[in-house]
């Protein structure tokens, strides 16, 4: 009987959709916002609608994808 790896969500992600690309572009937003206004409460401000879409898509979409078994019916449809 052989162990099936977890199948990965971001194998079916563009390259700008990938970890890496989210939190690089969420850093890059809040300290842009830093580097441009120097104002801690706008940086705040901006940090907060960023860090949770960052939180989002990086740790809770790839969770719901999982579970919920769409990938593995996506795996089995186009097999590679």
């Amino acid at each position: 009987m052989s162990e099936q790896k977890p199948v990965s969500p971001w194998k079916y992600k563009p390259w700008w959709c990938q970890p890496w690309s989210i939190i690089l572009t969420s850093v890059a937003l809040i300290s842009g916002s830093w580097l441009l206004f120097k104002a801690i409460w706008l940086t705040i401000l901006v940090s907060i609608p960023v860090l949770t879409w960052m939180g989002f898509f990086v740790l809770v979409w790839p969770q719901l994808m999982i579970r919920s078994g769409i990938l593995e019916s996506y795996q089995s449809d186009n097999p590679q």
